[in-house]
């Protein structure tokens, strides 16, 4: 677990010494879980992705659970409402996107190394209400769950939270069980938001099999700003290609804060611990150049080499060359439509540019928005066919960094 702490990747640990003891004497199981809420999952679950990958590199085993019997419940942790239920049909959808970004950082297979995708479906799905009642439920104190931060907070707010969402902290720890029974799991991480729940899970495996299990979680994190990691104006840094395209989620770390720089090589990238203190050390224009390295390393492992090239191929031609670079997000507008003229604002919106028409109207009235590298004076300056080119496109700008492609159809 060396690397990991040496990396700032650990926020809480049950007993580090017992589990260095443990590791040190062979090769162990971990596993992180994930629910199905979308189908992607985004830049906030990233440092989970990156603790499964590093009990890989050094010699265990990773499982990554996917969550297609939590789902159902929904997670109350910090939230002032209950999640949208969503179907079977749904959920198996969201599944299988995100699996595909896991492909990326781990190496499944039938080895004893290899990692494993688990569905907890396959268990609680079977669940019969009284024996879970009588073999799972009398071990919870409903004192105890009434502490935990994702119902406490809930109450203090006086929002209501459902029966069963009370039930998903139950489950949650009930998986720890059955992963120690099917896989000899010795370890549950999360985010630190998590805690109580991954505590919870090690306590019941140790009340109804004997086991030692522990728990470890990883910070929580925010810009330096006080930013929310992985929120953009524009909404979620999504990992799969389809939900942001790999430009986008370069230029995304290509904008990282100054002082955010070396804290975020550590923990997504996998580059040595001193190059990092050479990167973070340079100063004035030159941290620029860590920041596009730190792009390429994170892009790299999320959509592969080629796609992290490729975007910093692209940056360098609209930002250096001023060129239209063909790689760049893009999206349609009706032709009919652009003939009758787009007011900038919703046009801005509709791009994408903006999380909503009030924001484009901010965005445009401060003087941020440019329309072919014009900058538009007007938030209801019409866009219209004629600002495309030969070829009906046209370039919609957003601050410096930020540009969409608009194509009439």
């Amino acid at each position: 677990m060396r690397i990991v702490h040496e990396r700032g990747m650990v926020h809480q640990c049950s007993d580090s010494e017992g589990l260095d003891a443990l590791l040190a004497s062979g090769s162990r199981v971990a596993y992180i879980g994930f629910d199905c809420t979308a189908d992607s999952l985004h830049v906030g679950h990233l440092l989970q992705i990156m603790l499964l990958r590093w009990w890989q590199k050094t010699g265990h085993k990773p499982i990554a659970l996917m969550g297609g019997g939590t789902t159902k419940v929904g997670d109350p942790s910090g939230r002032d409402e209950t999640r949208q239920l969503l179907t079977s049909e749904q959920i198996a959808a969201n599944m299988a996107s995100i699996r595909r970004v896991f492909a990326n950082y781990l190496r499944f297979g039938d080895g004893p190394g290899d990692a494993v995708m688990a569905n907890n479906a396959d268990w609680l799905d079977t669940l019969l209400y009284i024996p879970l009642l009588r073999d799972v439920g009398r071990h919870f104190s409903v004192n105890r769950m009434l502490t935990m931060d994702s119902v406490k907070l809930r109450l203090e707010r006086d929002q209501p939270l459902t029966f069963l969402e009370f039930n998903y902290m139950i489950l949650q720890s009930y998986d720890f069980v059955e992963l120690w029974k099917r896989h000899h799991c010795i370890l549950q991480m999360g985010g630190s938001d998590q805690w109580g729940n991954i505590v919870m899970g090690a306590d019941l495996g140790r009340r109804m099999l004997g086991a030692e299990l522990f728990a470890l979680t990883s910070p929580l994190l925010a810009a330096s700003s006080g930013a929310k990691m992985g929120k953009t104006a524009a909404g979620a840094v999504w990992l799969n290609g389809e939900r942001l395209s790999p430009y986008d989620f370069w230029q995304y770390w290509r904008n990282t804060e100054d002082a955010d720089v070396g804290r975020f090589l550590r923990l997504f990238t996998e580059l040595p611990l001193a190059e990092i203190a050479r990167l973070e050390k340079l100063a004035g224009s030159e941290i620029n150049e860590a920041k596009k390295i730190l792009a390429n390393e994170v892009t790299a492992l999320c959509h592969g080499a080629a796609a992290a090239a490729q975007a910093a191929e692209t940056a360098r031609q609209t930002f250096e060359e001023g060129a239209l670079a063909s790689d760049l997000p893009t999206v349609q507008i009706p032709r009919a439509r652009l003939q009758d003229g787009v007011a900038a604002f919703e046009l801005f919106a509709d791009a994408g540019l903006a999380a909503s028409k009030g924001e484009a109207r901010r965005l445009i009235k401060g003087g941020g928005a440019r329309v072919n590298d014009v900058t538009v004076t007007s938030d209801t300056q019409p866009v219209t066919i004629s600002d495309a080119g030969s070829d009906g496109i046209l370039k919609l700008s957003a601050g410096r960094k930020r540009h969409v492609l608009v194509r009439a159809v």
